[in-house]
Order: C-alpha cells, then structure tokens, then sequence
C-alpha cells in the first residue's frame, strides 16, 4: 500500500499542480492520495471522475491537521518525505522497497522541521530544485522497478498504444 501525503495544499497557488500529483501517483502505482492545506473538494472531485472513467481502486482524501495524520499513519506506515536534502533515491531504494506500507510526503508548500521530523526517511531525487510532480514519479517508477508502467486499470475508456495518432477505446 502506498499512500501519497500531499503537504500545504493552496488553491489559488497548487490547484493544478495538486491535481498533477495525484494524477502522477495514481497512474504511477499509488493507492490513495491524501490532501493537508486549503479544503478543496474540487481536486477530490477532479480524481473521483478520472478514476471514474480511466479505472482502478485510486482514492483521494481532505485531511485537516497534517501532523496528527502523519502521527497517526506512522503507527502502520513507512513514512518517506520527499526532499532536495535528503538522502539519495539511488542509495536506498532497495531498502524502501522492503516496506510494504508506505506513506510519501510531497510538499507543496515549505515543509516545517516537525514532519521532517516524523518521517522515517528524508529521501531526495537528485539535490537540485524541481518539481514535486517530477520527484514523486521518479520516486514511484524506482520503487516499482519500472513494473507500474504494466498495470491495468480496467477503466471506461482506454488508450491502444500506436506509434502515430491516437486511439481511444470506449469499454462502457
């Protein structure tokens, strides 16, 4: 199980990019995304109707105070904050994927010491400014070994991969 920590959520400013985030961890593995920050249903509502029509069990979900959830979700999870000062993805990948329960800290917002604090690994993807989208696919894809990019999500509709144009496949 693998669970997505969207950290400082901000509609004006993340809205997209939110968005983005939960659109990369539930095509890239993850199972569910949870959302700290500004309440936005419009998110929440955005991943129910994808989810809807391209498949798959992806959850998202509002929380409310981030440190008391990730509190409470470290009593059962592996807790990994994704950060350009942590520890190289390439040296410990191996070990994280002897996790079975992971919950992932994607920050949008400047992430205060206290949930550095909390997490069990402080894990970057490479140590240069980027996108938080860009780090968490990475991170996925190192995770899974590549073996994300074969899952099937039995959705409404479907891509048939070519190698010009496009064909989408209705399946209702």
């Amino acid at each position: 199980m693998i669970k997505i920590f969207r950290y400082g959520h901000r509609i004006k400013r993340d809205e997209r990019a939110t968005t983005h985030v939960c659109l990369a961890a539930r095509a890239l593995g993850a199972d569910e995304v949870i959302i700290s920050g500004d309440r936005d249903e419009g998110v929440l509502e955005s991943v129910e109707k994808i989810t809807g029509r391209w498949g798959g069990n992806f959850k998202a979900r509002l929380c409310d105070s981030p440190a008391a959830e990730i509190k409470k979700l470290k009593k059962d999870n592996y807790i990994v904050q994704l950060t350009m000062y942590g520890e190289p993805i390439q040296k410990i990948e191996a070990e994280l994927r002897k996790k079975n329960n992971l919950v992932v800290i994607v920050g949008s917002q400047k992430v205060p010491p206290n949930i550095y604090n909390l997490a069990d690994a402080n894990v970057s993807i490479t140590n240069q400014p980027h996108s938080e989208i860009a780090a968490l696919a990475v991170f996925l894809d190192r995770y899974f070994e590549g073996h994300e990019l074969d899952k099937k999500f039995d959705g409404k509709i479907s891509i048939k991969p070519g190698i010009r144009g496009k064909s989408v496949v209705t399946c209702e």
